[in-house]
């Protein structure tokens, strides 16, 4: 995959937001840039909040983790609630909500629907930017009225690669459910991937270390490991599930570890 020169930096600029400007570059290892760069990605903090900017042409607008609003908060009020494919596939059942671990977190959003449901999920996130992106869209959660209180208590961000994460997890934490969404393969090259996802797919780069990621998975997981599948590819490293859930456009692959 090529991969646009993407500048681990954050910009801030209004006095105001100097004290979590510095808290955010300390934590995330970011350097802080004295003003915006001329191509590539960089992390501007706002008053609405964190943001991913890149001054690339084709790449305008602002890719920002928003739990309240936007498509998120669409998908909150008329995503199809316990009984989508994506609830099925963790495993949420009437008066079950099992523990989640998101081994790839992402921008968050299939975390924040299972947390929605009733799941305490933990998001891992290993990229410094990514995880900068969460930790500003939850905690900007977790002042809102409606959301704010099940945010809190069910959303838990770790910076970590899940691979030694997840080794390192007393058996007491060990989640119900391993809930993986590896890098898709590349697709055709002339479809236009939205700007999220490709913002995303800049960040993580290659998928080098899915397999061992997977192994891991199998071992920690008290009940079962869900792996997000597009419709035309095969199973993960061709380890062949126990079931499968599909949807529009994805399949869930389910793998039993009880």
């Amino acid at each position: 995959m090529s991969r646009t020169k993407f500048i681990t930096g954050l910009l801030s600029t209004h006095p105001a937001l100097e004290i979590r400007a510095r808290e955010l570059a300390h934590h995330y290892s970011l350097v802080r840039l004295r003003h915006a760069p001329v191509s590539g990605y960089f992390l501007q903090l706002k008053n609405e909040g964190l943001e991913l900017n890149c001054m690339d042409k084709k790449d305008n607008g602002p890719v920002r983790v928003d739990f309240v609003g936007g498509t998120l908060g669409h998908r909150l009020r008329f995503g199809g609630g316990r009984g989508q494919p994506l609830a099925r596939a963790i495993g949420i059942k009437p008066g079950f909500d099992p523990s989640v671990w998101d081994a790839t977190a992402g921008l968050g959003r299939d975390a924040f629907v299972l947390a929605s449901l009733g799941c305490r999920v933990t998001l891992c996130e290993r990229s410094p930017v990514l995880a900068a992106l969460l930790d500003d869209g939850l905690k900007r959660a977790a002042l809102n009225a409606e959301i704010g209180a099940w945010i809190e208590s069910r959303m838990m961000l770790e910076f970590d690669d899940s691979t030694v994460a997840l080794a390192n997890l007393p058996d007491a934490d060990k989640p119900d459910t391993v809930y993986l969404d590896p890098m898709y393969p590349a697709g055709k090259s002339s479809v236009l991937v939205k700007k999220n996802i490709r913002a995303v797919q800049q960040l993580a780069g290659e998928d080098r270390d899915s397999l061992p990621l997977l192994d891991m998975a199998l071992t920690v997981a008290k009940r079962r490991v869900v792996v997000k599948r597009p419709h035309r590819a095969g199973p993960l490293h061709d380890r062949k599930p126990d079931t499968s859930i599909e949807s529009k456009k994805t399949r869930y692959d389910i793998y039993v570890t009880l």
